[in-house]
């Protein structure tokens, strides 16, 4: 759900003495009580059940039901030092009631998922739990296999091994591509597995997609970073990127 990035700063943000002490002693229901309580100061308080699921990832979902609060957590983050599930409760419930809450909380929460630990952690369990699912590489007017041997040998040398390849099961509109560094697998919307879609833009996707597989995320800044210099830099060198652009835009 939220992936964070290490910085100058402990993840573990100084809390004011009089919350120090019992922060640390909570059950993560009687922080999200507590948190609770800060965020809706005039709303009685609601049945609120915490529980840890063997999720493929970090996520963690909350939803209301008959009045009652359910919060579900990733098991990876059972254990996590009580400020880190403060925090997550101030992220869970104020998406819930649509509140702000302040930048710090993200921050923290951001900062501990992107310890290299957790990362692997993270990875480990992605590869163990989860499975990528797709229709494979041949479809009925593309094959994804041809489409990047072809632009490997055009841009990368021919040096780059090639991922598992599959189209989606959703002709997405708006996911057109996506790469799965957990089981390096690049899946590509099946919207351009159609005769009336430039090759072009098809191309252009598997291309940036390939950039993501060449290019890993940067986790050394305060935020981590998805598109880096090297990565943009590398992307205009696709021969009709201009052009690519203008004709997703009016892609159906």
């Amino acid at each position: 759900m939220f992936d964070g990035v290490n910085g100058p700063e402990s993840f573990l943000t100084p809390l004011p003495l009089h919350l120090e002490s019992a922060v640390f002693f909570e059950t993560p229901a009687e922080i999200f009580r507590r948190v609770h309580r800060t965020l809706k100061s005039r709303t009685a308080l609601p049945e609120i059940q915490v529980e840890y699921k063997r999720f493929a990832n970090a996520d963690s979902h909350i939803r209301m039901e008959n009045g009652a609060i359910q919060v579900r957590i990733s098991d990876l983050l059972e254990g996590a030092p009580a400020p880190v599930t403060e925090a997550l409760a101030y992220i869970l419930l104020g998406k819930l009631y649509r509140k702000p809450i302040g930048a710090h909380f993200n921050h923290r929460y951001r900062l501990y998922l992107n310890r290299r630990e957790m990362r692997k952690r993270i990875n480990e369990t992605r590869q163990a739990r989860g499975r990528k699912v797709h229709k494979g590489p041949r479809g009925v007017f593309h094959d994804l296999e041809k489409i990047f041997d072809e632009l490997n040998h055009a841009h990368f040398g021919g040096m780059m091994a090639r991922p598992q390849l599959g189209w989606s099961h959703v002709r997405s509109r708006t996911r057109l591509g996506h790469f799965d560094p957990s089981h390096n697998t690049i899946v590509i919307s099946r919207i351009f597995d159609d005769w009336r879609a430039p090759k072009v833009t098809l191309e252009y996707v598997m291309f940036h997609e390939m950039l993501h597989l060449h290019y890993p995320v940067d986790h050394s800044k305060a935020r981590r970073c998805v598109h880096t210099p090297e990565f943009k830099a590398h992307e205009k060198l696709f021969p009709r990127l201009k052009e690519a652009k203008e004709l997703l835009k009016k892609l159906w």
